[in-house]
């Protein structure tokens, strides 16, 4: 029987945070298994939002070095409780971000947060473990610490191809092999693996940057 797509990290997002508190504030927070629920959003906020997080994650930097368009359509896979979607939101003033989880609790605190930040321009999308759900095609696809998860990766983003306007991109950041945190090192996937894996699925490198700490950063767009 052939296995269905499973994006957990749609559900379990941002795996390297879902683990038991480090006794430095500033360390990471690095799982003993990458098989947690996130039925408490508010709980997980205070851990996927933590300050600290910000000196290796260095989302701003990220957001700049994808160089959006002010009313770039994004979409945010595995979005959890907002971290990156709520800062796309507040770059692409003029356009949209679609922040899409498969865990209801945090599509409901999704929603919840962009009502509460002002942001209109963010909408809380509820994905299916093989589907994202998009209600339109968008200039990016974000997946942060999510790559690892997907099951059937080949079939899932030739799928996914289908969801970008003409010239879209895809951003995969994930944790690399040598990494002090993040999921069990049996579970990560290395960067030559995602390339030779995104090219079998139709996409070709676009751009890769080397400026985050414990993760690879790596853009792709569709072949053809």
């Amino acid at each position: 029987m052939r296995k269905a797509v499973t994006m957990r990290a749609m559900r379990l997002t941002l795996v390297a945070f879902c683990a038991v508190l480090l006794a430095s504030p500033a360390a990471a927070q690095t799982p003993h298994t990458h098989q947690h629920t996130f039925k408490d959003a508010e709980k997980w906020s205070h851990v996927f939002d933590d300050p600290e997080r910000d000196a290796w994650q260095k989302p701003h930097q990220v957001i700049q070095a994808l160089a959006l368009k002010r009313d770039a359509r994004v979409a945010d896979l595995g979005a959890g409780t907002g971290y990156f979607s709520a800062r796309l939101a507040n770059m692409v003033p003029q356009g949209r971000v679609y922040a899409v989880d498969i865990e209801p609790a945090m599509v409901r605190y999704l929603a919840e947060r962009a009502k509460r930040d002002g942001l209109r321009n963010l909408v809380a999308v509820a994905g299916a473990p093989d589907d994202p759900r998009l209600p339109e095609k968008v200039d990016l696809i974000l997946l942060v610490d999510v790559y690892h998860h997907i099951e059937d990766r080949a079939r899932y983003f030739r799928k996914l191809s289908q969801s970008l306007r003409p010239d879209g991109r895809i951003a995969i950041i994930d944790f690399t092999l040598e990494s002090p945190q993040g999921p069990p090192p049996a579970a990560r996937v290395a960067p030559g693996t995602v390339k030779a894996e995104m090219k079998a699925a139709g996409h070709a490198l676009a751009a890769e940057h080397r400026f985050l700490p414990h993760q690879y950063f790596l853009v792709f767009r569709p072949s053809s």
